[in-house]
């Protein structure tokens, strides 16, 4: 609007004339900027009251927190100081306290003291008292002091040790009898409660034909075909009249299974020549080491026994092939860690290690060369190398008494071992030494004057001796009875216990014609 004023004011100043228009003009200019001046000054006026009114405002703001923030610290102080006051009164109260218990303690005290005065001189009278009574017993007695006491200590330990052996006998009898007791419930469950085989081993293998034809084959040209699977297995080979049989002979049940199965393949497969021989051995070879492997494996997954060395698993795989006096050794070892566990459960002991000692107290009978040691120490050398437990490792080495036992473990492992062994039907014996021993019962029995006969029976369990009844009597039948005991324990071997019977009877016969 101003704008179009000043265009109009223009034009009338350039129609009415120059001069007056320029002069107008700046008279414009000055008015409309005194009065945007004025205008400016009045909106900084106002810009300025708000700014003022603002820093009010501001300044009440922060006035009002920090009287706030003062009266909330002095509130705090004023608490504070309350507290200090309870406390403090508290303390008083407690010196107070103490000062008077102080004050108890210190009559308490006095009077302890005085009392103690009272009983000292009280004690110094009892003690002239007591010198004069020992003064007149002494006289009245004639003995001293020290010779009366004498007397009674003689008195009372006679008396104590009259009473204390017939504690101890009383103790020891009844000790023996539970101890024979329990032992034998121990055994007898352990035996009833673990399953047992009864199958024997021998050294020799029968490999069944089907016909005599195959063993022409066998020997081959000139025996080249026998010597060359002698050679190849270790093992003699007996080819003679027996029907539709070959007989394999060696003390290795190892090298005597691998030669039965070389022959198998060989008569099968019908190439039959020294290299091929050679070759049917190799793998045979590797095949029986998979299942000696294989075997370990099985024997300690049925037994429940973990962690385990691998070549301690294949020594365990090695007793299949084993047998001890006609004994399956891998049954065996088996069958003493199942009793093992058992009795180790009843004695309230570790049946896991009891069972692992078990499994490989016969270990050093397997190794892989024959060093000449003992089977148990070797045993118990390779359990410490494949880092078993020290008690595993003593039992082993122990339980034929190499060493000296220092676990619990050591004796069970030793009795289940004598119990596995010494069972019907568990170990096959030499028959001449079987008979050997029998004779030697009767004969040892027969030494002994007024026997009259001898019998050995029950496979030699039991030894019936029949004295004259005229020579000898019934005490001495009975300590007959007890002198053969004596001596068959001193100069015989033999398995289990021997049952000594002595007989003496009294007969009459008469004849009627």
């Amino acid at each position: 609007m101003n704008t179009l004023w000043i265009v109009i004011a223009l034009l009338g100043g350039l129609a009415g004339g120059g001069i007056s228009t320029a002069t107008f003009l700046r008279k414009s200019a000055l008015k409309k900027s005194k009065q945007i001046l004025k205008e400016a000054h009045a909106e900084a006026e106002v810009l300025k009251k708000d700014k003022i009114l603002e820093a009010r405002e501001k300044f009440l703001q922060m006035k009002s927190e920090h009287d706030q923030y003062v009266n909330e610290k002095n509130l705090a102080i004023q608490q504070n100081e309350a507290r200090l006051k309870q406390k403090e009164a508290g303390l008083n109260l407690r010196i107070e306290e103490l000062a008077k218990k102080q004050k108890e303690i210190t009559t308490v005290r006095e009077n302890l003291n005085n009392q103690l005065e009272v009983i000292d001189k009280r004690q110094a009278d009892l003690e002239k008292l007591h010198k004069q009574q020992v003064v007149q017993l002494e006289t009245i007695s004639g003995l001293s002091a020290q010779e009366a006491k004498q007397q009674l200590v003689d008195a009372l330990q006679g008396e104590a040790k009259s009473e204390a052996s017939v504690q101890i006998r009383e103790i020891l009898e009844e000790a023996k009898m539970t101890a024979n007791r329990e032992a034998k419930k121990i055994v007898i469950e352990t035996i009833q409660r673990t399953a047992t085989e009864h199958a024997i081993e021998n050294s020799v293998s029968v490999f069944n034909i089907e016909n005599d034809e195959i063993k022409g084959r066998v020997i081959g040209r000139e025996g080249r075909n026998i010597r060359a699977l002698e050679a190849a297995t270790g093992i003699e080979i007996i080819v003679d009249d027996t029907p539709e049989a070959i007989i394999l002979s060696g003390f290795d049940p190892v090298r005597r299974e691998i030669a039965r199965l070389s022959l198998h393949k060989l008569v099968t497969d019908g190439r039959i020549h020294p290299a091929r021989i050679e070759e049917v051995v190799a793998k045979t070879k590797k095949l029986v080491e998979q299942e000696i492997i294989e075997a370990g494996k099985r024997a300690t997954i049925d037994l429940g026994i973990h962690n385990m060395h691998h070549e301690l698993i294949r020594m365990v795989g090695r007793m299949k092939y084993r047998s001890s006096y006609g004994q399956n050794l891998l049954q065996h070892s088996k069958e003493v860690a199942r009793l093992c566990a058992t009795m180790a459960a009843e004695l309230g002991l570790n049946p896991k290690l009891a069972k692992r000692a078990g499994l490989l107290h016969d270990i050093g009978k397997v190794p892989d060369n024959e060093p000449e040691l003992p089977h148990a120490l070797l045993g118990m050398k390779l359990a410490e190398k494949f880092k078993e437990h020290p008690e595993v490792c003593n039992a082993i080495g122990s339980h034929h008494e190499e060493v000296e036992m220092n676990t619990l473990l050591a004796p069970i492992v030793q009795v289940c071992d004598a119990i596995s062994g010494a069972r019907p039907g568990a170990r096959r014996e030499v028959v001449e030494a079987y008979i050997n021993r029998l004779k030697q019962l009767e004969e040892l029995a027969m030494q002994h004057p007024g026997v009259v006969k001898t019998y050995a029976i029950q496979a030699g369990r039991e030894l019936r001796v029949i004295v004259g009844a005229e020579k000898v009597s019934d005490d001495e039948a009975a300590s007959i009875s007890l002198d053969l005991s004596k001596k068959i324990q001193e100069e015989m071997t033999y398995p289990g216990q021997i049952k000594i019977t002595v007989i003496r009877e009294t007969r009459a016969v008469a004849y009627a014609k």
